[in-house]
């Protein structure tokens, strides 16, 4: 499959620029241990030249710590190994580091491999996140194309030996969907990882009758999202193979006594309503009615049986769901990062979001802003460049935090006491 198309599939939807909010410096404390020697420089320094060596000292800094943690990766002892994968999850979640990575991608991709192959259970799991995200590093070009195609059997063999850790399947499930999305050419491996996934979430193991079994865990919504998510960037002729066949194993998982794995089957659900859509395909089915009817009961549940928190949850995603199946239309969400903001206005936008999101963490807004990758995912165009007076006026002072903190609190009680007192007359 042309890269182009897949680039072009997705970074559709709208990426705008939106007013001025306060900058959230994400995961910028996660590397702060490793620059501690260049903060102390004196205040009194002043000019280009100087802001410049400071900088300069500081990424060393980071770079040689960095280094000194990829050396530890073929260190003797598991801990110290665990140690070192650990401190490089934090690091690629919150920088971005492509041209360090990409000089270095062969020895971290053999270290990686290793720790796949030799480690146990969380050693496993750690270096399957850091694999993702040096893919996430490098972005869609040949280089990690390369680490993909060379760890990939690794990854499925690791997701379907039922022996090994759950937390190292979990990891390499959602290392093999990100990897593939972010580096996969071709269409065969997109295809092939989609049916590797789509095992392990629809296994036999289901249970007779078509419901979805007791100890269907975060091993099986880790599937389910990568499935999701390679789905997104399906061309459509294989969109037209999944809506004949593959869908119809979802809804079996609504029945899931797991919380987030019904929600995750209803999204993706949703999803591959709106990619029939795309297609202009019909999924009139036999079905179809009895899906809408299973919908209608997760949007409303009541069951005491189930967990207050979870049953709100449930019931608010599951009457999105429901009312974009029955009107086909969705509700936008809003994300602020920066000085910029983007809309998520479809359910493969916000699928591939939560998806990137999951793996980053509280580094998502810091890669939303300087991640080119993510940008052209996004459509959000080039990084900005801000000058220090753009971003001194953007920043918004503590107190005037508190002050718009308050007020909304204010409002927010007013609001809900009207409500009760409502309740109250009704009871």
């Amino acid at each position: 499959m042309p890269r182009s198309r897949r680039a072009a599939r997705r970074g559709a939807g709208s990426g705008r620029a939106g007013s001025p909010v306060s900058e959230e410096e994400a995961g910028s404390e996660v590397l702060s241990h490793c620059s501690s020697a260049s903060e102390g420089a004196s205040p009194a320094e002043e000019g280009a030249g100087s802001e410049a060596a400071s900088e300069q000292g500081q990424e060393e800094e980071v770079e040689d710590r960095l280094k000194e943690h990829m050396d530890n990766l073929l260190d003797k002892s598991a801990k110290t190994r665990q140690a070192a994968l650990q401190s490089l999850r934090l690091a690629f979640s919150s920088k971005t580091l492509s041209e360090f990575l990409l000089e270095r991608r062969l020895t971290l991709t053999d270290s990686l491999e290793k720790c796949l192959k030799k480690g146990k259970g969380e050693e496993q799991a750690l270096a399957g996140t850091v694999l993702t995200l040096l893919c996430l590093q490098m972005g869609s070009g040949p280089e990690a194309e390369e680490v993909f195609r060379s760890l990939k059997p690794l990854l499925i063999s690791i997701l379907t030996d039922g022996t090994a850790s759950p937390g190292a399947r979990q990891s390499c499930a959602t290392a093999l969907g990100m990897c593939c999305y972010i580096a996969a050419a071709d269409l065969e491996d997109l295809v092939s990882c989609l049916s590797c996934l789509e095992g392990v979430f629809s296994s036999p193991s289901a249970g007779e009758g078509g419901s979805a079994p007791a100890h269907h865990g975060p091993l099986h919504c880790s599937a389910l999202q990568s499935w999701s998510l390679l789905l997104t960037i399906c061309p459509p002729s294989h969109i037209k193979s999944v809506l004949d066949n593959h869908w119809l194993k979802l809804p079996p998982l609504l029945s899931s006594s797991s919380v987030t794995l019904r929600i995750l089957a209803g999204e993706a659900i949703a999803l591959v309503f709106e990619l029939a859509q795309d297609v202009e395909e019909d999924l009139c089915h036999q079905d179809t009615e009895f899906l809408r009817a299973q919908l209608k009961v997760l949007a409303t549940e009541s069951s005491k049986y189930r967990a207050k928190t979870d049953r709100r949850k449930q019931r608010s995603i599951f009457r999105d769901i429901l009312h974009f199946i029955e009107s086909g239309e969705y509700q936008e969400e809003t994300i602020r990062f920066g000085l910029e903001c983007m809309y998520l206005d479809s359910w493969a936008r916000q699928r591939t979001y939560q998806a990137f999101k999951e793996v980053l963490g509280s580094g998502i807004r810091h890669h939303l802003q300087n991640n080119e990758l993510l940008r052209e995912i996004f459509g959000l165009g080039p990084p900005l460049v801000l000058d220090a007076a753009a971003l001194k006026a953007s920043k918004v002072s503590r107190f005037e935090k508190h002050l718009y903190n308050s007020a909304a609190f204010k409002a927010r009680t007013k609001a809900r006491s009207r409500v009760r007192d409502k309740r109250a007359d009704v009871l």
